[in-house]
């Protein structure tokens, strides 16, 4: 997996992405991050980027031309025209589904803008994808870029040191994930569940998934009608949705 990202801040991505487990995965040549600067295609002789926008209204938009001259120049590196993810409070809310979907590419460009957005009409000739991680406003992209990237990269093979990791956690199957300890036993009163000391895996996987689904019912309930449950685990539910 490849990432190249277009911003304003190069080293505010790299700092914070060349680090643990993305920083490692990067090192053992898993994935790859550039990070590509968009004032370095300004044409304008003090290297703004950015102009009042049409129209009036508070702060600036930054312009059309250096966003598609940074995009247009990567393509000529790659030989192609990768997908863009520009993000954006007004796009489609980041989920797990969507990483999923998205750690199948081979390269991934993201868009972060700043100010009061980008011009339209670079948006409307490079972009292919909207997102969002959340309905609130930050000052930048880059942030949202750093989330998704994290949360992409878990899904490349490799980039965890067990794989089987990224299928257990929260949001498999539309689950949240069951609790976890670890030692001590007893921890200021409190005793890890007997189950897990047992050792026998199958009874151990039965509790880890009926926790998965009571914590789901619990924090996450709307997730629950597209959870792949089945018929033994759906009775399951039935009895916990009946409790007092």
């Amino acid at each position: 997996m490849n990432y190249h990202i277009l911003t304003l801040f190069p080293e505010m991505v790299l700092d914070g992405l060349n680090t643990s487990i993305i920083g490692r995965a990067v090192s053992g040549g898993k994935i790859s991050i550039e990070a590509v600067n968009i004032r370095d295609y300004t044409k304008e002789k003090h290297g703004h980027v950015d102009d009042a926008p049409y129209g009036g209204g508070a702060g600036m938009v930054m312009q059309a031309e250096p966003v598609c001259g940074a995009y247009e120049a990567l393509c000529e590196k790659l030989g192609k025209r990768p997908r863009v993810l520009y993000m954006t409070p007004q796009g489609q809310v980041f989920n797990q589904k969507i990483a999923e979907e998205l750690a199948k590419e081979e390269d991934l460009v993201f868009l972060c803008g700043h100010y009061e957005g980008i011009d339209e009409r670079a948006l409307e000739m490079i972009v292919t994808d909207y997102l969002s991680v959340g309905d609130y406003v930050l000052t930048g992209g880059e942030l949202p870029a750093m989330v998704m990237i994290d949360c992409i990269s878990r899904l490349v093979p490799g980039v965890l040191n067990n794989d089987a990791s990224a299928e257990e956690e929260s949001f498999h199957d539309n689950l949240l994930e069951y609790p976890q300890y670890t030692r001590p036993e007893i921890f200021r009163g409190k005793r890890v569940p007997e189950v897990l000391l047992s050792g026998h895996h199958k009874k151990i996987r039965e509790w880890r998934r009926e926790q998965s689904i009571r914590r789901t019912l619990e924090r996450r309930p709307d997730l629950l009608e597209n959870a792949n449950l089945d018929s033994k685990e759906r009775e399951f539910l039935k009895k916990l949705q009946e409790e007092p």
